[in-house]
This record gives C-alpha cells, structure tokens and sequence, in this order.
C-alpha cells in the first residue's frame, strides 16, 4: 500500500514539472531580430459557425536564431479560456520557408474555423500565436515571439426579438453594398437588342436613303407615288415611275417577253412574278387598251402603292410581306 501511495506522489511531481516546463516563460527575442507582415481577413464583421478566417503572415528571422518547428500551433487543437472553449479552432496550416545568407524567410497560412454561435452579436478573436526561436550556437538560449490576435464579430445565424438598426450600428460592420454588374449586363444586352431592332424597323420603313441599299430606284418611286392623289392622271405618272423603276433596276427595258430574264438576274424579285406581270396588264390598260384586264381590282392607286412597296423591299433584300392590307395615298407604310 505504501509503495502504490508513493507511485502516485511520483506521477503528480513529474506532471508538476512538466506543467512547470512547458508553462515556463520564455524571454522576448531582441528588436530587430524578427520582422513580421500580416494580411487579415478583408472584414471584421458578419461570420457565423463554419466560416473559415485565414491570416497570411511573412516572419523573417534574421541568423543565427532559427525558427523551433514545435513551438508552431497544433491543427485542431482546442483552446479554453478559464477553462470554456473559444469556439474557435486551427483548421489549417501551411508553411514554407526560404533560407538566404543571413536570414530565412517564412511564409504562414494560419487558417481557423469558427464553432460557436450566439443569439446576438458578439466579439470573438483569433488567438495570440507564440513561436519560440533558437540560437544553434548556444542551445540554451531560447526566446519567443509573439504574433499579436485579431478581433472580429461573430454574427447570429438568425436574429433574436426587434434589433432597431440605427441601435445596432458597429465600427466594424462594413455599408451593406448591392452588387448591380448582374443588372447592368442585362441592361445593356437589352439595349443592344433595341438598338438592333430599332435600326431593322428604320432600315424596313425607312424613307431616307442614308443605309445602305436604302436609296434604290423603288425607293424613292415610292415615296412619290404615295403622295399622289386617286385620279386617272395621277395613275398614269404612277405606272410610269413603276416602269421607269423596273428598267432601272433590270438595266434596260422590262417586258413580258423579258421577265424570266429579269428575274434570273434579280432572284430577290422573284416572289413578285405573278404582281409583275398584273403590272404590266394595269399598265396595258392606262396607256394602250382601256378594256384590257389586269385582276387587280377598282382600286388600282391602292394597290400600285403597295406593288411599289413590295418592290422596295424586294431591292433591300427583304422578304416582302404577303399582300394581305391595301394602303391608301399619303398613307406611311
């Protein structure tokens, strides 16, 4: 019994000792012997349970202190604060390291997850890191270095009871920003469809001539013929400028006898045959055969003005519509 008593006074002194050698305080390095650069997380403010923060840290030690590879933070590790977790741990760690003729430089990925929660907002910290540093010449001397905490806020996964906003205003939350590049993408592939739609509407019922294709012979023979008025003299000069129209574009005198001709050459006219040649038998009656036929109605000014129009659509090198409406004089197509 007295040898079993004794065993367990010798464990409580040697964990005495090691609590004692392991708690013992180590002396500051010297000013000037290490340099350190930190990149914090952009934000201070809005993490909740899970949410990962990763500091960047540059140590370079100058020689001939080298760094103890024990001395670094243990991953998962669970620290306590009078003996209750923090609710945060280091999650990961990467190291490397680059040695030149007086110094080695050390490159540090301390990245720590955040496991606690709260109903409200509350402040928490990454944790003050020691590293401790050795002189090879003379073993015994071992000093630390202190890499300083960084506080942020720990957000609620969900609110608890009214939070007046103009109550709840923090130092460290940044302005709640909307990021509208979605929005503006959008905004300007619909301009770019208007644009688009609105040049094809000019380029389809334009009168000008300033695009392209827009200022051939049926064109402005339609811009004419819409203006005149229903009379017999007034389809004479219609049919005329319709002829001079159809020899311009076929580049000499267009007839029956010539037509296939004419659209072999022009196949864009070719949806128009049948139109064309009620053309030319209108035109037979006006000018030649007062009793000739020519199937086009009592209305023939109507309609030479939607045949003219057809035609101008016909030499943009669009579809023309189906001859469905009749469009009286003056009337804007």
């Amino acid at each position: 019994m007295t040898k079993i008593i004794a065993f367990f006074i010798f464990l409580i002194a040697c964990t005495a000792n090691v609590y004692a050698l392991d708690s013992q305080p180590f002396p500051d390095v010297k000013d000037g012997v290490v340099t350190l650069q930190i990149e914090d997380p952009s934000h201070k403010a809005g993490y909740t349970v899970g949410d990962i923060l990763t500091r960047h840290l540059v140590i370079t030690i100058k020689k001939p202190y080298k760094l103890v590879p024990e001395s670094l933070p243990i991953v998962g590790y669970e620290r306590k604060y009078k003996g209750q977790p923090l609710g945060i741990d280091l999650s990961d760690l990467k190291h490397t390291e680059k040695e030149d003729s007086d110094k080695v430089t050390h490159h540090f990925s301390f990245s720590y997850q955040v496991f606690t929660s709260s109903v409200v907002a509350k402040p928490g910290a990454l944790p003050t890191e020691y590293i401790r540093l050795i002189n090879p010449a003379s073993p015994k001397e071992i000093v630390k270095f202190r890499i300083p905490s960084y506080e942020f806020v720990i957000s609620p996964l969900s609110i608890f009871g009214q939070i007046k906003v103009e109550e709840d205003m923090s130092g460290y939350s940044e302005p709640l920003l909307l990021d509208a590049n979605p929005q503006k993408k959008h905004l300007k592939i619909l301009l770019t469809i208007l644009g688009l739609s609105l040049l094809g509407l000019l380029y389809i019922l334009g009168k000008h001539a300033w695009l392209p294709r827009m200022g051939g012979p049926f064109a402005s023979a339609f811009r004419a013929i819409r203006k005149l008025p229903s009379s017999p003299e007034a389809l004479q000069t219609a049919v005329s400028k319709v002829h001079d129209s159809l020899n311009s574009s076929a580049g000499n005198s267009l007839f029956t006898y010539n037509l296939d001709a004419f659209l072999q050459n022009k196949p864009a006219f070719s949806p128009l045959k049948k139109e064309i040649e009620q053309f030319f038998g209108l035109s037979r009656q006006v000018f030649f055969e007062p009793s000739a036929k020519h199937e086009i109605g009592a209305e023939p000014m109507q309609w030479l003005t939607q045949f003219c129009r057809r035609c101008r659509d016909c030499e943009r090198g669009l579809v023309p519509d189906n001859l469905t409406h009749h469009i009286t004089p003056g009337q804007k197509a």
